[in-house]
């Protein structure tokens, strides 16, 4: 299969590697990328890890040399989204170090006590009951509410285990607006990913594994979207879906990438 597209945003868990896994075909296909000097940008629901740490382990535990700049996380994408608004300066958040270095990043003032201009929420596993409770009086106060991302669960060594959703959720349900939610299957992770890549939409494709975050975040973004079969997302159900994936494959070694 040939087609031509400018830049390539690609998913990470499934569809380059799966866990401490690596996938040989994952690294010829960010191989075959480099070598006809193809643009492509990572992009992962991931809010935890820092672009550098995403970076290192491409680099060093799965033979893909990779550039903090070549990574695109939920966290960042937030951080991106919430510095539009000039009147957002103080902003609660709750989170690991992805998200906290992200929103530092961009000049925002951290705090952990309501009030503040938004809260912002993704993975914690330090999560308490405080930190819920700071969120809710600043939301309930008026401040923005903004989530990572809506993944219920992660898969690791130990099974399924709770992903941001469920920190999002316990949040979600003591207050009364819905979180603007940034990541995949949402479209602001998407048009934050072409912004840093500088490509338009119809120059795009988005690569991954599972249908219901990847493809749709493309379908979402109206981007060519193209699915492989290397994870979550199963040809049966996929095929059971209204709206199909652009292309799809077995493999990625199957995807001829045209100069």
């Amino acid at each position: 299969m040939v087609t031509h597209y400018d830049g390539y945003l690609i998913d990470l868990d499934g569809t380059i590697y799966q866990g401490t896994k690596q996938f040989p075909s994952g690294r010829r296909f960010i191989n075959r990328l480099a070598a006809s000097q193809t643009k492509y940008l990572f992009v992962t629901n991931n809010s935890t890890k820092t672009p550098e740490a995403v970076a290192e382990n491409l680099t060093n535990n799965h033979q893909i040399p990779t550039t903090p700049d070549q990574v695109y996380t939920s966290a960042m994408a937030l951080a991106d989204y919430l510095e539009k608004f000039d009147q957002i300066h103080r902003v609660l958040m709750i989170g690991e170090e992805g998200l906290e270095q992200a929103l530092l990043a961009k000049g925002f003032e951290l705090v952990t006590e309501a009030p503040a201009d938004a809260v912002a929420i993704g993975l914690d596993r330090a999560v308490t009951y405080e930190k819920i409770l700071q969120g809710t009086l600043a939301i309930q106060q008026g401040a923005m509410f903004v989530a990572t991302n809506p993944d219920t669960n992660l898969p690791t060594e130990r099974g399924m285990v709770p992903g941001a959703g469920s920190v999002v959720a316990f949040l979600a349900t003591a207050v009364r607006p819905a979180p603007i939610v940034i990541g995949k299957p949402e479209h602001i992770i998407m048009d934050g990913a072409l912004d840093k890549l500088q490509i338009k939409r119809h120059e795009a494709i988005m690569v991954g594994d599972n249908y219901n975050t990847d493809i749709k975040a493309g379908l979402s973004a109206d981007i060519d979207t193209l699915l492989v079969y290397s994870g979550v997302s199963k040809k049966d159900d996929v095929l059971k879906q209204a709206k199909q994936p652009t292309h799809w494959v077995d493999s990625l070694d199957d995807w001829t990438i045209e100069k």
